[in-house]
């Protein structure tokens, strides 16, 4: 038996799991319950020195192959499961030869789409579950990645701001190149809205799709979404030279969409001279990677813009005008003195019901809902004392891990939302 780790970072007690035990025959005591959506291949999950890990049984080629696919699309940023580690050559005490198994760690309050359906507690989220999709898709093949088997049982889903981020889970069938043809995203397309249609038909028969719905229109909404956001980061324009104010406007637009990096060219063309404005997008995250950098929290996209926010007000109004204080300053005593008092404020057994910074939006808008009834500003311990106990505690566990303690879960509220 070979195994291969990503890090030594990982916990030793992954080595003793029981690797000769057929994956379906594994004990109960050590596996976690967790939803998870359909799956070609038998997979479970465990939890080892307090981190959950996914564990799927396929083939040896196909286990290494994904494994190098996962680690190659996270070093370009792409949102994926993060692959740990592979185990190939495995054989049963008696030397019957088993397939190989390859280790994922758990997305933390990350859902499958039948899990978020079966709730029935989100408005528009069709919609949200839509945009996720085309969004990580346009991701992909950015990154020069043909999925060939895009669809939402593929996929998991976690809180971005109210809004839905996808992450990829399965690569088995993915193929990387240095930039795809129109033809491959095409194919992939196609791909997806037949695969998608199907899943929503499937929901529908369960009577977990909203009736008046129709799967194959939503499934050529997916396309419609991709390719009006895939024009916006690529498609290329020509300005006359009295037209600046569109490249502003344009680069606007990019970073609403959470996309950097534009290339402006000066060209001549036979009606005189013209400026062409090319997207070259080269990763996304700019609000991620800007709160990461002046407090140290990890979350999705919409979070951190919406947490980035927060933040620009408490400059506004805790700073005095005429006073220079710097970013990384403000920075500090706004996650002391307004963020983590919220945080602290969650209940040991709520904290399993959303991600820190998801309640911390929720608080924010269920406060700006307060203060528009009473007519002033109620504050934020008002907000968040009325927020736990009349919307939060009632709200599922989104954390989803059976089982977990107390103390586990103020592990989870720590500032990383791996």
């Amino acid at each position: 038996m070979r195994m291969q780790f990503a890090s030594t970072a990982d916990p030793a007690e992954l080595l003793a799991l029981p690797w000769s035990t057929p994956l379906a025959e594994w004990p109960p005591e050590r596996l976690v319950s967790l939803p998870r959506g359909i799956s070609r291949h038998v997979v479970r999950f465990v939890r080892v020195s307090g981190t959950v890990y996914a564990i799927k049984e396929l083939p040896r080629a196909a286990a290494e192959r994904e494994y190098r696919m996962l680690r190659e699309l996270a070093k370009r940023e792409v949102p994926v499961v993060k692959a740990r580690g592979v185990v190939v050559d495995r054989t049963t005490d008696d030397g019957r030869p088993l397939d190989a198994a390859l280790i994922t760690k758990h997305l933390r309050f990350s859902l499958p789409y039948r899990a978020l359906f079966s709730r029935r507690l989100e408005p528009d989220l069709v919609g949200k579950l839509l945009d996720a999709l085309a969004q990580l898709l346009v991701r992909l093949h950015l990154a020069g990645f043909a999925w060939n088997d895009c669809s939402i049982s593929n996929t998991l889903f976690r809180r971005d701001a109210g809004a839905l981020a996808a992450y990829l889970v399965d690569a088995e069938t993915g193929e990387l190149h240095d930039r795809l043809s129109d033809g491959q995203r095409a194919h992939d397309l196609e791909i997806a809205s037949v695969n998608i249609a199907g899943e929503l038909y499937d929901l529908a028969a369960a009577g977990m799709l909203d009736e008046g719905l129709d799967p194959a229109d939503i499934a050529d909404d997916v396309v419609e979404r991709y390719q009006m956001l895939w024009g916006e980061l690529t498609r290329e324009e020509i300005l006359g030279t009295d037209e600046w104010w569109r490249i502003e406007q344009r680069l606007q637009r990019l970073s609403s969409l959470g996309f950097d990096a534009t290339e402006i060219q000066i060209v001549d063309e036979p009606d005189g001279r013209k400026l062409r404005f090319q997207t070259q997008v080269v990763e996304a995250g700019h609000h991620q990677r800007r709160l990461y950098q002046l407090t140290g929290l990890k979350v999705e996209e919409n979070q951190a813009r919406r947490l980035l926010q927060d933040l620009d007000t408490y400059r506004a109004t805790a700073v005095l005008p005429g006073v220079e204080v710097d970013e990384e300053t403000v920075a500090r005593h706004w996650l002391t003195d307004v963020f983590e008092p919220v945080i602290e404020q969650i209940p040991p057994e709520l904290r399993g019901k959303l991600e820190p910074a998801e309640i911390f939006h929720e608080v924010l808008e269920h406060r700006w809902f307060m203060s528009e009834a009473a007519g002033h500003d109620v504050g934020m311990d008002a907000a968040t004392r009325s927020y736990v106990e009349n919307v939060l505690r009632f709200r599922p566990d989104e954390q989803a891990v059976l089982g977990t303690d107390a103390e586990e879960l103020t592990t989870v509220f720590g500032r990383s939302s791996d």
